[in-house]
C-alpha cells in the first residue's frame, strides 16, 4: 500500500514539473515573439463578427460554386492518386525493411533511411523545391504530396507488418515456404487491413495538404483560394473553405465507416 502511494506520489511530482516546464516554456516563447494572450482573446469575438460579416456566401458568391465544385474535384482526385500510387511503393519498401519480411539488414537499413528522409521533410518543402524543376502544374503537386505520402506510409506499414503474428510466418517458413509466399500468405492477409486503414487517413490528410500546395503550385482548389483573396472577394473565399470543410468530414465518416469493416 505504501509502494502505491509513493508511486502515485511520484508521477504527481513528474506531472507537476513537466507542466511547470511547459508553463515556463509558454511564457519565455511569448516574451520573445512579444505575444500577448490578454489582447489575442480579447480579439476572437471581433474575429468571429468580421468572419460572420465577409465570409458567408451570398448570390454572387454562389455564381463561382460551378468553378469552385471542378477545382475541388480536381484535389481529391490529386489525392487518391497521389496516396494510392505512393502507397503501393511504399509496401515494397515497408516489405524490405520490416524485421519480419526484411531480405538482407542493408536493404532494410537503406528502406528506413529513404522513408525517414521523404517522411522529414514538410509537403511545403517539397512543393517549393519542385516548382523549380517542373514548373506549376498539377505535376508538381502530385509529387509534392506523393513523396511525403511515401514516406509516412513506409513508416506506418513497417510498423503494421512488425506488429503481425509471427506464428504464421514460423509456420511458413518451417515448411519451406518461399519468401513471396510468406508475404503473402502470412503477412499481408493480417496486416492488409490496418495498411489499408493507413491509406484512408492520408487521403484525408492529403486532401487538406493539397489545398495548401495548390497555393504554391497554382493548381486546385489552392489556386482558386489564393485567386479569390487576392481580389478581395472573401464570400467567395468562404465559400470555398465551407466546400472543403464539408468534403474533409464526408471523406473522413467514408474512411471511419471502411476502418470500421475491414477491422
Amino acid at each position: 500500500m505504501e509502494n502505491r502511494l509513493d508511486v502515485i506520489k511520484k508521477k504527481k511530482i513528474h506531472m507537476t514539473l513537466v507542466l511547470l516546464i511547459m508553463l515556463l516554456i509558454t511564457m519565455g516563447t511569448s516574451m520573445i515573439t512579444d505575444f500577448n494572450f490578454v489582447e489575442g482573446f480579447q480579439s476572437i469575438p471581433g474575429t468571429i463578427a468580421w468572419m460572420a460579416a465577409n465570409l458567408i456566401p451570398g448570390a454572387e458568391a454562389m455564381e463561382n460554386f460551378s468553378k469552385v465544385l471542378a477545382k475541388l474535384w480536381e484535389t481529391i482526385v490529386l489525392s487518391i492518386i497521389s496516396t494510392t500510387t505512393a502507397g503501393l511503393f511504399a509496401l515494397f519498401f515497408a516489405l524490405f525493411g520490416s524485421k519480419t519480411t526484411k531480405v538482407n539488414q542493408p536493404l532494410a537499413v537503406f528502406s528506413r533511411f529513404i522513408a525517414s528522409v521523404f517522411r522529414n521533410i514538410p509537403v511545403v518543402a517539397w512543393a517549393l523545391v519542385l516548382v523549380i524543376s517542373f514548373g506549376h502544374n498539377v505535376v508538381t503537386g502530385y509529387f509534392a504530396l506523393f513523396f511525403t505520402t511515401f514516406g509516412f506510409l513506409v513508416r506506418a506499414f513497417i510498423e503494421t507488418i512488425d506488429e503481425a503474428s509471427m506464428e504464421s510466418v514460423e509456420a511458413l517458413n518451417a515448411t519451406g515456404a518461399t519468401y513471396f509466399q510468406m508475404v503473402f500468405r502470412g503477412v499481408l492477409p493480417e496486416s492488409l487491413p490496418q495498411m489499408v486503414s493507413w491509406l484512408f487517413f492520408m487521403i484525408d490528410t492529403n486532401i487538406r495538404s493539397a489545398t495548401l500546395v495548390g497555393l504554391l503550385t497554382g493548381t486546385g482548389i489552392g489556386y482558386l483560394f489564393d485567386l479569390y483573396y487576392k481580389r478581395l472577394d472573401y464570400e467567395t473565399v468562404g465559400l470555398i473553405t465551407i466546400c472543403i470543410i464539408v468534403v474533409v468530414i464526408a471523406i473522413e465518416f467514408i474512411s471511419n465507416k471502411v476502418r470500421r469493416l475491414i477491422l
